[in-house]
């Protein structure tokens, strides 16, 4: 089929694009920067340059493609530092999630495009009383961190205007990204050992390795019923589990440990949340319903491959 991919030199992108390829669709890919064009066509895409802000830039270039399916995979990442100020720092992604969305959706009616998949996260964004593993039917939190209240409504925003903005909308919530050109900082803190566990370390965690989540993007191409998918490994954990774990196949020394005003104050309270009380996903939906099984069932295997490289 013909597949239009915006963000495609992203942390997912890089290992869609060629999937897509290797499976015989046709891809047109986009990126904001013209230095990476020579990047998307080694990978076999037709690269398009445009930003996705650009509501009749996305249309024209949409409509020139004549895709079958969208993939919306595009965010504003690459110079994250801190989680204190999260809608500061997530400002350019959130927009991307609004009135990026909206744009592409205009632009597939105007291309008579059926198919649109677009990226969502699951994590903090998960209700966090009940039950420590979380499915698609379950709430948001009910009491969002006041930082994340915009990064939340917009999430929220994705996640009812795709399914309701075309005939077949499927929305994925992935996981936390680790592997291959994603969450390299992480492994570089955690060697330095300035990732604490934080009170207990009870928050529990949902991964998913950057390979796995694009073969799940890949799936959801030609399968999957409209709707919301989690794109989680098997294994939810508790950061008192993870945390030390990753720290062992490192070759680094154990997390410090310090308790919850410390991580307040050092980190902020999105952190201590993200520590302490958030809760995981389950992944049954998607491995039914898109055919779909990570390479890595558990963080403990894939971060061990991702460590030795």
């Amino acid at each position: 089929m013909r597949v239009f991919v915006t963000g495609a030199t992203g942390a997912l992108g890089r290992h869609l694009v060629p999937g897509l390829v290797a499976a015989g669709h046709e891809v047109t890919a986009t990126t904001r920067t013209p230095g990476k064009v020579a990047q998307l066509r080694a990978a076999g895409a037709e690269p398009v340059i445009v930003d996705g802000l650009d509501r009749q830039a996305v249309i024209t270039a949409v409509v020139a493609a004549a895709p079958q399916v969208i993939v919306h995979e595009m965010t504003a990442l690459a110079s994250l530092r801190s989680l204190r100020n999260f809608d500061k720092e997530f400002a350019a992604t959130n927009e991307l999630r609004t009135k990026g969305t909206d744009n592409l959706l205009a632009a597939a009616a105007e291309a008579g495009t059926r198919r649109v998949i677009a990226q969502s996260y699951t994590g903090w964004t998960n209700e966090r009383s009940g039950g420590p593993v979380k499915t698609e039917d379950d709430p948001f939190d009910s009491h969002p961190i006041a930082s994340t209240k915009q990064g939340l409504a917009a999430i929220r925003h994705v996640e009812e205007a795709v399914p309701a903005g075309v005939p077949e909308g499927l929305v994925l919530r992935y996981g936390g990204f680790y592997g291959p050109g994603a969450s390299e900082p992480l492994l570089d803190l955690v060697r330095k050992r300035r990732v604490p566990v934080i009170g207990g370390g009870t928050g529990i965690w949902s991964f998913i390795e950057i390979t796995d989540a694009a073969a799940a993007t890949l799936a959801a191409v030609d399968r999957g019923a409209p709707g919301v998918y989690n794109i989680v490994d098997s294994d939810p954990a508790p950061v008192a589990e993870w945390l030390p774990y990753l720290a062992e196949v490192a070759g680094a020394k154990p997390p410090r440990r310090v308790p919850v005003w410390v991580g307040r104050l050092l980190a902020g309270e999105l952190v201590v949340t993200q520590m302490t009380t958030i809760r995981g996903s389950s992944n049954e939906k998607a491995r039914k319903e898109l055919g779909w099984e990570p390479r890595y069932a558990s963080w403990r295997e894939g971060f061990r491959a991702w460590v030795s490289g």
